[in-house]
């Protein structure tokens, strides 16, 4: 049977751990108390006996202590004066001093009872808890009531403007299905003067009654049927300022709803909202006369149809996350009081007294047990999302609201075991035919070595990190670090550790099966043009496999895979999240990789590989530009993310990060060019712009991303919290990232193995890199999450799409 603090720990919210009842703290002051009664007992010989025996008969009779003590607490919080004068405790409750910090309650040990220190602070620590566990759920109760009463108006927003298009469309009829053809880009004009904005009340008694409210003029070219709302969801969340929401968002014209100045703002997190944000910009711009003629219609507004969607899907969104916080926060009610009835268990099996019924009607009538508001809300928010979003389909708004989470099959863990024996058996094959055949020394075969070992090494550096983050996730998920929370990763878009391992068991068994086989019929005597082809077409269908649209092989992972890629490609065009700035730093790691790949579609493209030249496309001079393009690529997308992330945020640190890409970018420079030319200029220049690079980028590491060296801090040259137990690894782990920063070193020295080829020196130092960054990721995401558990973030806070307009 599991204990109570192992399920406690597996099912409290990771963010909130902190606010949650300390309950191992309790258990150690218990403990201390059990271990003060044992010594009691032996040195009190036979009186502690006696006193033993008294307590078990006591304890065999308690049922009429206890039917006394639940009656009374039916009528009041701590029974009437002349029980409570026989109470072994006195809970007093002392009254808020302002509204936010609620309630404090104090226990008062009655003398017979007060006896040691031990007890006194078991107390204490006691009533510390009850008192954190009720102000942090006011707080975020307040949070979520607050957040619950925006929602409502945008909703009221919505639903008018929705509401009034329905009915403009039943007026026209035949007219509109034909308007429905047209363009989503259209607009419409809706007139909104505020005298004639009805009060909450009014207006909801309109839409009640199905009339077009008198403050709306719909054109006919306006919108399709918006009706539906659009099942797609967005998860992206914008950090909005007021004083540059114009510039950082698809700002709308200021209209009256409602009796005030509203705007419509959608986030720029596409290139197609960034052009239109320009594009309003510039339209604003050339109707700034309009707004001085006074014959002019001045409370025309032009509202284009894509907008509104997206500001449904904004609400929509903000709704289930809204619904989620609820969740957690019912989640952290019923584990405290769980916790509290635990505890209390405890300390009356250990002291053999009744404290439960005293001390559990004072939790149980406190405000974090007693408080319904986040009930009611969460039904209300159920039936908005049920009726508005889910068409009243109830069992398809809880796809939404809750998601289940992807079952795990032990099938899964039996292919990884086939085929991680398959692949072992397969590798020690072309290995020991590769050393026979002489494949991998320094004289090797020079067709196989330019054509072939590219493709492998390419593979072997892919499903190596993908292996690593694999490992990332099973210490994640063991250290309780919420990755798919800061990832903004959906349920059914996880991959799982033994995902992971299945994806790179299963691909390393077809790759390393098919070099076997081509290595198989080099020595057979076959000639290189006859089978040259092999490995061109296992990266062939390696690459159609994962643009493939059926539903095969993790559809959804790979769709989604192919989004970030296409965010880094185009940044900063996308609004960075954490997934796409994550996934370029992996990049920044795979920059040999990346160089084979371009190595190996050129020699198949090109069709050198029907006559083995393979040095064509190292003369061919537009590819030798293109090469080193490649080598800067990685590090200029994530600089251009940093400079998305200043527009967006407006935080200084990120121009400093993106100071950090561009040093790897002179670095990275530095050495193409002395491979070109290799002088003692280019040399000293190499030595030092790669120095430089480096203590940047150690810097980097160690405070910003990993939140180390903390003078102050209570762990020497870590931080005040740490996830792993063992500081050691720390340490460790900070010293092999420096030495896997010096990697660049191997240019200079040219160090390589003996009777081993020089590619083969390459690929090892290639995957140390790859393993520096696997290692970069744990304690990254570690620091994240920390971040967020020091704001107590649980959930993601989207912004809302109609905001109140300050402007004169």
């Amino acid at each position: 049977m599991v204990k109570f603090s192992k399920q406690f720990e597996g099912q409290l919210v990771p963010e909130w751990k902190e606010a949650f009842v300390d309950y191992w703290k309790l258990k150690k002051d218990l403990k201390k108390i059990h271990l003060l009664n044992i010594n009691n007992n032996i040195n009190n010989g036979s009186g502690g006996i006696s006193n033993t025996s008294t307590l078990n008969k006591n304890q065999q009779h308690p049922s009429l202590a206890n039917t006394l003590i639940s009656s009374i607490g039916k009528w009041s919080l701590f029974g009437h004066h002349h029980h409570r004068d026989h109470d072994p405790i006195q809970v007093h409750r002392k009254l808020a001093s302002s509204v936010s910090k609620g309630d404090m309650y104090e226990t008062e040990l009655l003398e017979q009872f007060a006896d040691t220190d031990a007890t006194k602070e078991f107390f204490a620590c006691l009533d510390m808890q009850l008192n954190k566990v009720n102000q942090f759920y006011k707080a975020k109760e307040r949070e979520f009531m607050d957040r619950g009463d925006s929602l409502k108006k945008q909703m009221e927003i919505l639903i008018e403007l929705n509401t009034a298009i329905r009915q403009h469309r039943g007026s026209k009829g035949a007219s509109f299905e034909q308007d429905t053809k047209e363009d989503a880009s259209i607009s419409g004009t809706i007139s909104c003067e505020e005298e004639s904005i009805k009060d909450g009340t009014e207006l909801e008694q309109q839409l009640q009654d199905n009339s077009t409210p008198d403050d709306l003029e719909i054109n006919d070219e306006s919108f399709a049927d918006s009706s539906r709302f659009e099942e797609d969801m967005e998860g992206k969340s914008i950090r909005m300022k007021k004083d540059d929401n114009k510039i950082r968002t698809l700002s709308g014209r200021v209209f009256n709803c409602q009796g005030k100045k509203l705007r419509l703002n959608i986030p720029l997190t596409t290139p197609s909202r960034t052009f239109s944000a320009m594009s309003y910009v510039l339209e604003d711009l050339v109707n700034q006369s309009s707004k001085k003629n006074p014959e002019g219609n001045n409370n025309k507004l032009h509202i284009n149809k894509t907008k509104l969607h997206h500001a449904e899907k904004m609400i929509k969104k903000a709704l289930i996350e809204l619904y989620k916080g609820l969740g957690y926060l019912k989640t952290y009610r019923n584990l405290n009081m769980l916790a509290f009835i635990k505890i209390l268990k405890k300390f009356d099996k250990v002291t053999g007294k009744q404290i439960l019924p005293i001390y559990l009607k004072v939790v149980e009538s406190s405000y974090f047990n007693s408080s319904d508001k986040v009930m009611n809300l969460a039904d209300e928010v159920e039936e908005l999302f049920v009726k508005y979003f889910a068409e009243d389909d109830k069992r398809k708004a809880m796809k939404y609201l809750r998601p289940h989470q992807r079952k795990e099959s032990h099938s899964v863990t039996f292919f990884i075991g086939l085929f991680t024996g398959c692949f072992i058996a397969l590798l020690a094959g072309y290995v020991i035919m590769a050393h026979i055949t002489g494949m991998y020394r320094p004289q090797p075969d020079t067709v196989y070595m330019e054509t072939v070992y590219p493709v492998l090494s390419m593979f072997s550096l892919l499903f190596l990190h993908l292996f690593l983050y694999g490992c990332n996730v099973f210490m994640w998920k063991k250290t309780r670090i919420n990755y798919s929370f800061i990832f903004e990763l959906a349920p059914t878009k996880e991959l799982k550790y033994r995902d992971m391992f299945l994806i790179c068991t299963t691909s390393m068994t077809a790759v390393v099966g098919v070099m076997f086989f081509h290595l198989t019929l080099v020595t057979k005597g076959y000639s290189h043009t006859q089978v040259q082809a092999i490995p061109g077409l296992l990266l062939l269908s390696s690459i159609v496999l994962l643009v493939c649209p059926f539903n095969i092989v993790y559809r959804s992972i790979r769709y989604q895979f192919l989004c970030v890629i296409r965010n880094i490609v185009l940044s900063p065009l996308y609004k960075v999240l954490m997934l796409d700035f994550f996934m370029a730093d992996q990049l920044c790691s795979q920059v040999p990789m990346l160089r084979n790949l371009e190595y190996v579609a050129c020699y198949y493209i090109t069709g050198s590989y029907k006559t083995q030249d393979y040095g064509y496309c190292m003369r061919a001079k537009h590819y030798r530009d293109f090469a080193y393009a490649v080598s800067f690529l990685p590090y200029y997308w994530r600089a251009m993310q940093c400079a998305r992330r200043w527009f967006d945020e407006g935080e200084t640190s990120h121009l400093v990060n993106l100071g950090k890409y561009v040093s790897a970018m002179l670095a990275a420079g530095a050495k193409v060019a002395y491979e070109k030319e290799r002088s003692v200029g280019w040399l000293c220049l190499v030595v030092l712009v790669s120095s430089a690079a480096t203590v940047y980028q150690l810097y980097w590491d160690f405070v910003k991303d990993w939140g180390l060296l903390q003078m102050n801090s209570k762990n020497p040259w870590l931080r005040n919290d740490l996830m792993l137990r063992r500081k050691i690894v720390y340490y460790f782990c900070m010293g092999l990232n420096l030495i896997l920063r010096l990697a660049w070193l191997q240019t200079v020295l040219h160090s390589s193995f003996e009777h081993v080829d020089y590619r083969i020196t390459g690929l090892f130092l290639a995957a140390l890199e790859v393993i520096r960054r696997g290692m970069w990721n744990f304690f990254r995401l570690e620091n994240e999450h920390l971040n967020n558990a020091g704001k107590f973030r649980a959930v993601k806070t989207v912004p809302l799409p109609f905001e109140e307009d300050e402007e004169d």
